[in-house]
């Protein structure tokens, strides 16, 4: 049998329970009070910028990195192509 909620129901609390329901309202509250603050001074804040010197030296950087692995890739590749041809002078030898 099931029961209706209506105006004559009547809801019976602890002291401890009714405690807790408000302090999580208010923990709540407070939260999403501070977390508000704290996304309105991001806006407000300026974005980082990079200079035009800051950016010269890193894509310099970059570049350089990148000649040394092509010059690291075409070294290994002639040792790889030696390591090939005496491969094929040993099997040819047997």
């Amino acid at each position: 049998m099931a029961q209706q909620l209506g105006e004559n129901t009547k809801v019976t609390m602890d002291l401890k329970t009714i405690g807790i329901i408000i302090g999580f309202t208010i923990s709540l509250a407070s939260m999403y009070f501070v977390m508000q603050a704290d996304i309105a001074k991001a806006m407000e804040e300026p974005k980082p910028t990079i200079s035009k010197t800051e950016w010269e030296l890193k894509d310099e950087l970059i570049r350089n990195t990148i000649m040394e692995t092509q010059e690291d890739v075409e070294m290994i590749l002639e040792k790889l192509d030696k390591l090939d041809e005496r491969i094929y002078e040993i099997q040819k030898n047997k």
